[in-house]
C-alpha cells in the first residue's frame, strides 16, 4: 500500500476529537478552502510545503525518532524502532510511545493495518542519509545484473540460485544477519577492515556521506575485496561512487550501538519561587519597558529617525533616540521592531514615521499598550535586539531582513521550555534555560553565537519584557504561549498600574511621575521640560531653555502656568513661576526676519513710496525702519525690478561699498587632454593654454613655448615617485586606501577593472586582522563590494581598512 492510501485509511478511522487535534496542529492543511474528502486532506498533509512548516516545531526526541524511522525504511515497526533507539526499559518505552503519539498528532507518522509504521514522504526525504546510513541493500542492488549477483554469492561461498530474484534474496538474507557480516569482516584484510569501519562509523551529528570515490578516480585500497562480496556497492548513477548498504553499516556498528534518543528534557538547576514573587518582578520589568518604549516612540513622533541608504536605522539615529528616551540600545531596538510589526511605525521615504495607529495606541492605558507589543514580539520572524552580525559589524534596526523562521522558533521554544518547569520552581540562573530551549526546538536559530550560553539573547528579551521572572514563566508569558489574547489583556491590566495623570513638581525645578505617565502628561512635560530618567519613575527638569522652547511653539506664559498647575499634584512652586515669568519677559525682545536682500536710503519718503508701489508688489517689500526695507527677492531680481519701475538703485557689496558693474568678455579656458591608460596605443597631442598664446604675440616666443610644453597635460604624482596614475580607478582607490603603497593600489584597481581575484589583509572595526580572498569586485567609494571566499557570501569592505594586497 502507498503512503497516501495508508494515511487515508488511518484518518478515516480516527474519532472526531483526535481528528480535530490533528487539524489544530496542522492548520495549513485545513485552511480555506476546506478539504472535501479524507483523501484530499491526506494529500494536503503530505505536501512538502506543509511538512516543512511543521518540522521546526518538533522537539528533539520527535526529530530523533523520525530520523530513525527514515533509516529503517518502509518495513519499520514499533519494536524495531525501539530496538534501534535502545528504548527497552518501561520508562523508555513509555517515552517512545509519547513521542510517536506527538508525531501522529501532526500526521507525520501513523500505523498501517499490518503493524508497520508509516511516515510522510516529505518527512522521510528530509534526511539524505538518516543516522549516517545509506539505502538498504535491496534498493542499492536494483540495477545489478544477475551475473554480478552470482559473483558476489560465489565470493561469499554461497551456491548461487538460478534466477536473479533468488540470488538477490539470498544476498539480502546473508547480509541481514549481523553476526554473519561481522564474522565476514573479521576475516577481511586489514586495509579492507579499516575502509569498512571508517564507512560504518559515521554518526548522524557529523552529517557525513557514506559514499566515497569520484569520476575517473581509483578505488581506495582494500575496497575491491568488499565490492566483490557486496559489503560495498558501486553506484553507476553517481559516477561510480562506492556506497555501503544500511544492513552492513548497522552490523559493523555492533549490537551495542543505538541511535541517539533523548526523550527527557535537560533539567536546569531549580530553586523554589512563589507566584507573588514572579508576578511582582514581571510587573516591574513590564512597567519599565512599556514606559521606555512609549518614550522611544514619542521621540520618533517628535523627530522621525532617518533611514540609511542601505536600509534600516543606523547606530547614530539609534543613539539619538536612546538619548532622547533615556533608554539603552536594547530597549530602543526592541521598541522599534515590535512597534513596526504592530503597525505603529512605517517607512515613509527616507524616514520612519509613526502611523495613525500610533496615535490611538498612545492614548491607551499602559497595560493595553504593553499587550500590543508583547503579541508583536511573540510573532516576530527575527531577533529584535541582535546588534552585531557574525563579523561583529553593527546591524541597523528595521533593516527589512528576510524572515528568520529559526528566530521565531527560538522564542516559541523559550515559552515552551519555561512553561514545562515544575510549578513553584524556577531556574536558578535564567541562562540555564538555553539547553532546554534547544531540546524543545532543536531547529531554532540561536542569535547569540558569541555568548557562552545558548539562546541567551532571547532569554534576556523575555526578562526585559516581563515574560520571564525569577527563572520562571510569568502569567504574561503563559498567556503568550497559549495565544490567550483576552487573558493576556486582563493580566496586563492586573499587573501594570494605570497611567499617572499628575506629577509632583518640586522647588528644585523637577517633575517626578511615578509609574507610567499618561500620553497627555508626557506630552506636556516633554514640551516644557527635559526628560532625565524614564522607567518605573520618570523625571523631568525645567530650565530657561525648555520654557523658551514652549514659548517658541506658540504657547503663552499664562497657558504654560495653567497647564502645569492642572497637572501638578501640589501647588506650583515659586521658583517655577518665577522661571516662567523671567523667561517670558525676555522672549521675543530680539526678532529674526527672513530677507533675501535689504533696500535702504536716506529719504524716508522715497522708501515709503517703494513699499506702497503696486508694480513692486512681487518683491514683497516690508518696511522695518523709515529708511530700511527688506525684500523677499534676491538682489539681482530686486535691482532689475526697481530699474524697470523707473528708479535708479545701485548695488552694494557685503562690506557696504558701492559695487561697480563691469562686464568682462567671456573666454573659454584651455581644455586638458583626456587621461589615457598606458599601453593603449593612443596618440599623444600637445595642449598650449590660450592665455599663453595671447600673452606674447611674437612668433619666436610662441615657438619657444611650444617646444617647452609637455607632451600631455601634467597628471598628479601620487606618491612622489614621478609615476602618475594610470587610470581613474587607481586615483579613486588611492584617495581612500591610505594604507596601501602605489603597487598595492594598482593591484586593487586592476582587479576592479578586469574582474580578477585578489587577497587582502583587512582590519575590522573591532581591530581583528583577517586575510581574505575577494572576487567580483565593485567599487562604490569609500566602499568595495566583493564576494568574500572566507565567509562564502557578499561583503562590503571599507577601502581605508585594507592594509595589504597580495595576488589571489
Amino acid at each position: 500500500m502507498t503512503s497516501r492510501s495508508t494515511l487515508t485509511t488511518w484518518l478515516s478511522e480516527l474519532d472526531g476529537s483526535r481528528l480535530a487535534r490533528v487539524l489544530a496542529l496542522r492548520p495549513d492543511a485545513a485552511a480555506s478552502p476546506e478539504p472535501r474528502t479524507v483523501g484530499e486532506l491526506a494529500d494536503r498533509l503530505q505536501r512538502p510545503g506543509s511538512v516543512a512548516l511543521v518540522l521546526p516545531q518538533l522537539t528533539l526526541p520527535c526529530l530523533q525518532a523520525a530520523e530513525a524511522l527514515a533509516a529503517l525504511g518502509t518495513g519499520a515497526t514499533r519494536d524495531s524502532l525501539a530496538e534501534l533507539l535502545g528504548s527497552t526499559s518501561p520508562a523508555a518505552v513509555h517515552a517512545l510511545d509519547a513521542t510517536l503519539e506527538a508525531l501522529s498528532d501532526r500526521a507525520l507518522v501513523w500505523p498501517d493495518g499490518n503493524g508497520a509504521l508509516r511516515m510522510a514522504t516529505p518527512l522521510r526525504q528530509a534526511w539524505s542519509t538518516p543516522l549516517g546510513l545509506d539505502a538498504p541493500l535491496e534498493e542499492l542492488l536494483a540495477g545489478t545484473t544477475s551475473e554480478e549477483l552470482r559473483g558476489m554469492l560465489a565470493a561469499l561461498g554461497i551456491k548461487p540460485p538460478g534466477t536473479k530474484q533468488q540470488r538477490l534474496a539470498a544476498l539480502v538474507e546473508h547480509h541481514s544477519a549481523a553476526e554473519r557480516v561481522a564474522a565476514l569482516v573479521a576475516g577481511a584484510p586489514a586495509v579492507t577492515r579499516k575502509v569498512l569501519e571508517q564507512s560504518a562509523g559515521v554518526t548522524p551529528s557529523q552529517s557525513m556521506s557514506v559514499m566515497f570515490g569520484a569520476p575517473g578516480s581509483d578505488l581506495r585500497p582494500g575496497a575491491r575485496w568488499a565490492l566483490d562480496r557486496g559489503l560495498l556497492l558501486q553506484d553507476p548513477h553517481r559516477y561510480g561512487a562506492v556506497r555501503m548498504p544500511a544492513e552492513v553499516a548497522l552490523a559493523l556498528r555492533g549490537p551495542g550501538w543505538h541511535a541517539p534518543f533523548e526523550p527527557l528534557p535537560p533539567v536546569p538547576q531549580l530553586v523554589p519561587v512563589t507566584s507573588s514573587d514572579v508576578e511582582r518582578e514581571a510587573a516591574v520589568a513590564a512597567t519599565a519597558f512599556e514606559a521606555q518604549a512609549a518614550s522611544v516612540l514619542s521621540a520618533c513622533a517628535a523627530a522621525p529617525p532617518a533611514r540609511l541608504k542601505s536600509g534600516g536605522i543606523g547606530a547614530r539615529e539609534l543613539s539619538r533616540l536612546g538619548k532622547a528616551a533615556r533608554a539603552d540600545d536594547t530597549v530602543v531596538r526592541m521598541a522599534l521592531e515590535t512597534a513596526y510589526a504592530a503597525g505603529l511605525l512605517a517607512r515613509d521615504g527616507d524616514r520612519v514615521v509613526p502611523t495613525e495607529a500610533y496615535d490611538a495606541w498612545a492614548e491607551q492605558e499602559p497595560a493595553e499598550r504593553l499587550a500590543v507589543l508583547l503579541r508583536a514580539w511573540r510573532d516576530l520572524p527575527l531577533t529584535p535586539t541582535r546588534a552585531r552580525d557574525e563579523d561583529d559589524k553593527a546591524l541597523p534596526a528595521l533593516a527589512g531582513a528576510p524572515d528568520c523562521g529559526g528566530c521565531l522558533q527560538a522564542r516559541h521554544g523559550l515559552l515552551s521550555a519555561a512553561a514545562g518547569l515544575p510549578a513553584g520552581q524556577g531556574a536558578k540562573v535564567a541562562s540555564e534555560l538555553g539547553p532546554l530551549v534547544a531540546w524543545h526546538r532543536p531547529l531554532a536559530d540561536d542569535a547569540s553565537p558569541r555568548d557562552t550560553a545558548p539562546f541567551s539573547t532571547v532569554i534576556r528579551e523575555g526578562e526585559l519584557l516581563g515574560v520571564l521572572a525569577r527563572g520562571a514563566l510569568s502569567p504574561l508569558g503563559a498567556h503568550l504561549a497559549s495565544h490567550a489574547d483576552q487573558e493576556l489583556d486582563s493580566t496586563a491590566r492586573r499587573l501594570l498600574p494605570p497611567a499617572t495623570t499628575t506629577a509632583r513638581i518640586g522647588a528644585d525645578l523637577t517633575a517626578v511621575v511615578p509609574g507610567t505617565p499618561s500620553a497627555r502628561l508626557a506630552a506636556l512635560l516633554d514640551s516644557t521640560a527635559e526628560r532625565e530618567t524614564s522607567g518605573t519613575a520618570s523625571v523631568w527638569r525645567f530650565s530657561a531653555g525648555s520654557i523658551r522652547r514652549a514659548l517658541d511653539a506658540g504657547r503663552t506664559p499664562d497657558e504654560i502656568t495653567a497647564d502645569l498647575a492642572a497637572a501638578s499634584s501640589t501647588a506650583l512652586p515659586q521658583p517655577l513661576t518665577y522661571l516662567i515669568a523671567d523667561t517670558a519677559r525676555g522672549h521675543g525682545r530680539v526678532r529674526i526676519a527672513p530677507a533675501a536682500c535689504v533696500v535702504h536710503g536716506d529719504e524716508p519718503a522715497l522708501l515709503a513710496e517703494l513699499a506702497g508701489h503696486r508694480a513692486l508688489s512681487e518683491l514683497a517689500l516690508r518696511q522695518l525702519a523709515p529708511t530700511v526695507l527688506v525684500s523677499g527677492s534676491p538682489p539681482a531680481t530686486t535691482l532689475a525690478a526697481l530699474r524697470a519701475a523707473g528708479y535708479a538703485p545701485v548695488a552694494e557689496s557685503a562690506a557696504g561699498t558701492v559695487r561697480v558693474e563691469k562686464h568682462l568678455p567671456q573666454r573659454a579656458a584651455a581644455v586638458p587632454a583626456p587621461r589615457r591608460n598606458p599601453g593603449r596605443g593612443a596618440s599623444r597631442t600637445t595642449t598650449v593654454p590660450t592665455s599663453a598664446m595671447h600673452a606674447d604675440a611674437g612668433t619666436d616666443a610662441l615657438a619657444d613655448r611650444l617646444l617647452k610644453a609637455p607632451p600631455t597635460a601634467p597628471e598628479p604624482d601620487p606618491f612622489g615617485t614621478g609615476v602618475p596614475f594610470g587610470t581613474d580607478t587607481e586615483e579613486i582607490v588611492a584617495g581612500y586606501a591610505k594604507h596601501l603603497s602605489y603597487s598595492d593600489v594598482r593591484q586593487v584597481a586592476h582587479a576592479i577593472d578586469t574582474g580578477a581575484a585578489i587577497t587582502v589583509e583587512y582590519v575590522a572595526t573591532s581591530g581583528n586582522r583577517t586575510v581574505r580572498t575577494l572576487s567580483a569586485l565593485e567599487l562604490d567609494p569609500p566602499y568595495l563590494e566583493a564576494w568574500c571566499h572566507l565567509r562564502e557570501a557578499e561583503r562590503v569592505f571599507t577601502l581605508s581598512r585594507i592594509h595589504g594586497v597580495m595576488p589571489a
